[in-house]
């Protein structure tokens, strides 16, 4: 192997050891901080950490912190002056999923659109079905951006790159098919938003549609069937691991033993999801299903915790379930060559 090619791999294990310690470290301080939403910040710091090798300027973080507030403001603003007209506050929020998953089958905006998709799924349902968390969740939301960054640069501190930086990749081409895809998934998404309004239990209810946003970001627009069962069981794999790791909390319910278990799971799937492979993706969705259902597992939301975890895991199940089979159904087929339509 060459030079650059042992450098590269060097630096990819570096990667998924700063993700597992940025992970650990920010979900640690933020369950002993009492923080409502545990996960918040870590989830941020693995995004950032996942979709660039190099620290984010610290312009570009105060213009991820503007990002989040303004479209954290704007929905929260959408959902108090449409909250009594259903239809409207869902005609809205289709538009910003489709927006978001347009520039996503094109490439566009990086982690920064998975960022906006979780913030467009949390900031209504949270304003219109808990009021407490609602009028809170702009501070909720500069905070987890700004401990999402600041893990991201004492990561990058702690764990530098070694040599020259990374080469950039190219930028993708133009999906030319990227409206009818992100008009499927914005459809797939509000259905999963529309069911968490119209039901109790927020605790739990939110987890399935940012669940849903996170596979359908990882989700390939011309993925196989083999690959869409890679998919299935890389993200149960993340819901099993979380799952695993609540109940031994349980038993030995200590802040080592929580550090030492989220830092585990970063290992495992930030570690894949930092390597130059095609199931990279996989794995950081796998990242993203565990940080979020065992941070609503240990967060200070009412409720029975380990009632509500169970059915958390079940909620897991179902998004999973219905992610892919919305996805069949309303997917566009492949394209067919002009000479399949001849010989046909």
């Amino acid at each position: 192997m060459s030079a650059d090619g042992n450098l590269a791999q060097a630096n990819a294990r570096r990667k998924g050891l700063r993700i597992a310690l940025a992970v650990a470290v920010g979900f640690t301080w933020s369950v002993l901080s009492g923080a409502i939403i545990p996960f918040l910040g870590p989830l941020f710091a693995a995004q950032f950490l996942i979709s660039s090798s190099r620290p984010l300027q610290l312009k570009q973080a105060l213009g991820m912190v503007i990002l989040i507030v303004v479209a954290g403001a704007l929905l929260q603003a959408v959902a108090v002056l449409t909250g009594d007209r259903p239809p409207v506050l869902l005609l809205l929020l289709g538009l910003v999923y489709f927006i978001c998953f347009y520039l996503q089958a094109n490439g566009k905006g990086g982690g920064a659109i998975f960022l906006v998709l979780v913030v467009a799924v949390m900031v209504p349902l949270l304003t219109v079905l808990n009021r407490d968390l609602g009028d809170s969740i702009l501070s909720i939301l500069v905070q987890g951006v700004v401990s999402g960054a600041v893990l991201m640069w004492l990561a990058h501190a702690v764990i530098p790159d070694r040599g020259s930086a990374d080469v950039q990749a190219p930028a993708p081409a133009a999906n030319p098919r990227a409206a009818r895809y992100a008009a499927a998934n914005a459809a797939i998404l509000l259905i999963a938003v529309l069911a968490c309004l119209t039901r109790d239990g927020l605790a739990t209810a939110i987890v399935i549609p940012i669940t849903v946003a996170s596979l359908l970001s990882q989700l390939d627009v011309i993925a196989s069937a083999r690959a869409a069962f890679g998919l299935v069981m890389v993200n149960l794999l993340g819901g099993l691991v979380a799952s695993f790791a609540f109940a031994l909390l349980q038993v030995h319910p200590t802040t080592p033993t929580l550090f030492v278990l989220v830092l585990l799971a970063g290992l495992v799937f930030g570690g894949r999801a930092a390597l130059s492979d095609p199931a990279a993706k996989l794995y950081a969705g796998a990242l993203t299903i565990f940080l979020i259902l065992f941070g609503t597992g240990v967060s200070p939301l009412p409720g029975s915790a380990a009632e509500s975890f169970a059915t958390r895991v079940n909620y897991i199940l179902v998004a999973i379930a219905y992610t892919i089979f919305m996805a069949a159904l309303l997917w566009p087929g492949p394209r067919r060559s002009a000479e399949d339509t001849v010989l046909s």
